[in-house]
């Protein structure tokens, strides 16, 4: 992926293009809390002194389920009825962070459990019709 034919699904979600890619979340400076995505005030106290942080790359899966219903936009891949596959769809609990809702990498009920150690990837969602490739964030295992 090229970052000059790329763009993020949606700004402030994350950083791109960057290095070392990151989830954008916030962190409110009177109660602690971390939300996912970066919000301007907290959710737990109403405070709006928040600071915008790079999330951890590397978590654990706290829940998943196999999506096997086509997304709506912007999160659709291009996929018609007829073309569309499943995939794993999952939150994952970051280390001193936020449980995230993303889509998984593996789709496979036999190969995904809970606790099982995961890791945060950048893939194309699908290409707009000028070329410019859409990136998403999703799990893998690690």
């Amino acid at each position: 992926m090229h970052a000059a034919t790329s763009k993020p699904i949606a700004e402030g979600l994350f950083r791109w293009p960057a290095s070392e890619p990151a989830l954008l979340g916030s962190r409110c400076r009177d109660c602690g809390r971390a939300t996912f995505p970066a919000q301007q005030s907290c959710p737990a106290c109403c405070g709006s002194e928040v600071s915008v942080e790079d999330l951890p790359r590397r978590g654990t899966l706290w829940s998943w389920t196999v999506q096997r219903i086509m997304p709506k936009s912007p999160y659709n891949t291009g996929e018609t009825p007829d073309t569309f596959r499943v995939f794993g769809l999952g939150y994952i609990e970051l280390p001193g962070a936020v449980r995230v809702e993303a889509r998984l990498t593996e789709s496979d009920p036999q190969k995904l459990h809970i606790g099982m150690p995961m890791e945060l990837v950048f893939l194309p969602l699908r290409r707009d019709a000028d070329g410019t490739d859409i990136i998403n964030f999703a799990f893998r295992p690690a």
